[in-house]
């Protein structure tokens, strides 16, 4: 029971990190400029680095079982990302989604 949790932890890391990291690559680099974050190569590298070592934390039968420590580095980058960083940049991303007057616009 206790290597069932232990690997759900680590696969819930590792998913929150893949979450933020695809959101990193679908936002344009000039959103982070505009929103006063730092850019999008700092949060891609960062975020790359934190699915690496999210998927090396996980069990030997998904992934290696390696530098388990450091998962909470991963989890603490994405967390931010996507706490802090993805609210500011998306009114500045265009396309679809909420704008800051919402999502169908003004009136």
């Amino acid at each position: 029971m206790q290597t069932l949790i232990y690997a759900g932890f680590y696969l819930v890391i590792f998913l929150l990190a893949v979450w933020a990291l695809i959101d990193v690559l679908r936002r344009p680099a000039r959103a982070f400029v505009s929103a006063g974050k730092r850019t999008k190569k700092f949060w891609g590298l960062l975020l790359g680095a934190a699915v690496l070592l999210a998927f090396a934390a996980l069990p030997p039968p998904i992934g290696r079982g390696y530098l388990s420590f450091l998962a909470l580095g991963s989890a603490i980058a994405a967390v931010v990302y996507l706490v802090d960083v993805k609210p500011a940049v998306t009114p500045y991303s265009g396309g679809r989604g909420r704008g800051p007057s919402g999502p169908r616009g003004g009136w």
